[in-house]
């Protein structure tokens, strides 16, 4: 289905999945065509906006999780509406396990940098 009008809403902050859900009757009837939403990837704890995933196979629990988002969609479906995702490469967390070892040893990783920049 082509988007003829989108509506786009920031997830987070008090939006979830079943809030986003809960207004797609509304969408619809305005002839909304696909809610456009912000990313739902894992985030970092806290995060307002979810493009500081961490986790590019996961939907984030603070959403919902993937019942949540199963819900969000048979909504659309039933409404016959689309979803389109905003999704930054750039911003998803690939590394995972090696950044989070990384965030654990800033210390040693900053001390092997400057030592590198030094020559030493």
């Amino acid at each position: 289905m082509t988007p003829r009008a989108t509506y786009r809403l920031q997830l987070r902050g008090g939006v979830g999945f079943d809030e986003a859900a809960a207004i797609v009757p509304y969408l619809s009837a305005l002839g909304i065509s696909h809610l456009y939403a912000s990313p739902i990837f894992a985030a970092r704890t806290g995060s307002t906006h979810g493009y500081d995933a961490i986790d590019p196979n996961a939907i984030d629990p603070a959403l919902g999780g993937e019942a949540g988002f199963a819900r969000l969609v048979d909504t659309l479906r039933a409404h016959g509406m689309g979803l389109l995702l905003d999704i930054v490469p750039n911003h998803l967390g690939c590394a995972g396990a090696r950044m989070r070892r990384r965030s654990a040893s800033s210390t040693s990783t900053g001390a092997r940098a400057q030592a590198a920049r030094r020559g030493s």
